[in-house]
């Protein structure tokens, strides 16, 4: 079996190097609190290497023909296949997610590789144009953009960091790439690993384990990385959009949500409760995409909060190594303790407790409040928690309208028997995605998966991606002589 616990270095330039910075960072087992590894922080003038070093090896990695790059991610999936036992154990030890959870990550991520191959020929294809003068051949070009600054997040860092690493390098892009150092050896190290043992050329995909106390902005401002690409919270992302856009830089962010989960009055209440409850509680509700807002038509208000409320309190709890175990614990203690003041508030501000949980090391067992009024601070505030929100609405026009009153348009969900009028709702909600008759949580690699407002910028899957990771370029070919005006 392949030990990853030892892999505490950097990926740099094909070599495995110990973080040189002088300080080190205890990976921690959230669910026990047990050491899992123990890393050397990379220094900011590695992470200033490792951008060199990316910028030179793209040079050369442009020009690799099609079935290089698709032999190189071909031999990544074979790696992350053959080790998948080892590496669903790790997600579920890093991150704290479910067995289940893990599973599903390890089965996205493969599918991002996979779809990768249907797209790496983009790149370095021509089409003709027509217009201009007589005699005049008009081609367009995608190429690659140079070198793509990837950060991810550490709540499916596996998947998370794919989506960026993975059509980067199908099209003839180089990587530096930053996972969240909580699940450094799952959102980084596994990654370096997959590609070296696929034969990736020295210095195309660089790997740090660092922090923003160790690295500042070197991420963004670095004049090296022509796109940053962001998952995380939407503070953060502002931030990124701000220095990025003074150094003219593209970005691709996909930032927080405030999902809303709609119920209209002609819904099954019984199938309602069970999309919500799984698309709520998935990973502790640490997921952009997770239901946010229950938004329930009156008629059906009273039978879903009792039903809801009665599964939630079956729902297994605790070590996320038991494939039994539906809700493991939150990341950290800081996520925990947002998470306990986030229950406070609810009661602050009025909320009919209807079901009150408990908390036992970082593991928060579910919470749902009824009653709760749209525009309070509550319902504006992504909880990345298992506590759930129920919001009641007089009409079905009304649902729709709460749904789409926030600053956040990620995902969002609609049920309802009549599919012809969900669609039309679901063209009036203004976020990046909406599911009918399902929960919130979805994603393929061969869809425009992004969000609208302060949710992000850009779009991820194929063919959207490619868009984003590319650049166009005119080139003319005058093939008569031209008569000019002076």
């Amino acid at each position: 079996m392949q030990s990853f616990e030892q892999m505490t270095h950097s990926f740099i330039n094909g070599e495995w190097v110990a973080g040189d910075s002088g300080r080190t960072y205890q990976n921690i087992n959230p669910y026990d609190g047990s050491l899992i590894a123990e890393m050397n922080i990379a220094s900011k003038e590695q992470l200033q290497d490792a951008f060199q070093v990316a910028e030179e090896a793209q040079k050369s990695w442009a020009r690799s023909s099609v079935e290089e790059r698709k032999q190189v991610i071909e031999k990544a999936m074979e790696y992350m296949n053959e080790h998948q036992e080892e590496i669903v154990q790790l997600i579920s030890r890093e991150t704290g997610g479910t067995i289940l959870k893990a599973n599903v990550e390890h089965q996205l991520a493969v599918g991002v590789m996979a779809e990768a191959l249907n797209y790496a020929h983009e790149v370095g294809k021509a089409w003709e144009v027509p217009g201009g003068p007589e005699g005049k051949i008009n081609k367009v070009y995608r190429l690659p953009l140079g070198v793509i600054s990837s950060i991810s997040p550490f709540n499916f860092p596996v998947n998370l960091s794919l989506r960026t690493i993975v059509p980067a390098i199908a099209l003839g892009n180089a990587v530096v790439h930053k996972p969240d150092i909580q699940v450094g050896l799952v959102g980084g190290v596994v990654l370096a690993k997959a590609f070296e043992y696929a034969g990736l050329p020295p210095g195309v995909f660089n790997m740090l384990l660092t922090d923003i106390e160790e690295i500042g902005d070197e991420m963004i401002e670095n004049p090296v990385p022509r796109l940053i690409s962001f998952t995380g919270s939407t503070a953060v992302g502002r931030r990124i959009g701000e220095i990025a856009g003074r150094n003219l830089k593209r970005v691709a962010l996909e930032l927080g949500g405030n999902s809303p989960f709609v119920v209209l009055s002609d819904a099954n209440v019984d199938q309602a409760v069970n999309a919500s409850i799984f698309g709520k509680f998935i990973h502790q509700g640490q997921i952009c995409m997770i239901i946010n807002r229950i938004i329930v038509h009156k008629d059906k208000y009273e039978e879903f909060v009792e039903t809801f409320a009665a599964r939630a309190k079956e729902l297994p709890c605790g070590n996320p190594q038991d494939p039994q175990t539906v809700i493991g614990p939150l990341i950290n203690e800081q996520q925990l303790k947002k998470a306990a003041g986030y229950v406070e508030l609810a009661k602050k501000e009025g909320a009919r407790t209807v079901l009150e949980g408990s908390i036992e090391g970082n593991v928060m067992t579910p919470f749902i409040f009824a009653d709760v009024k749209n525009d309070s601070d509550i319902a504006q505030t992504e909880l990345f928690a298992p506590i759930a929100l129920v919001i009641k609405a007089e009409t079905d026009e009304e649902a729709i309208k709460i749904a789409g009153e926030t600053d956040r348009g990620l995902s969002s969900a609609i049920f309802t028997s009549d599919l012809e009028k969900g669609e039309r709702y679901a063209l009036e909600l203004d976020a990046g995605m909406t599911h009918i008759n399902d929960q919130t949580v979805n994603d393929a690699p061969n869809i425009p998966f992004g969000g609208t407002k302060a949710s992000g910028l850009g779009r991820f899957g194929n063919p959207w991606v490619v868009e984003e990771f590319t650049s166009a370029k005119w080139v003319s070919v005058q093939t008569k002589e031209r008569e000019f005006a002076f």
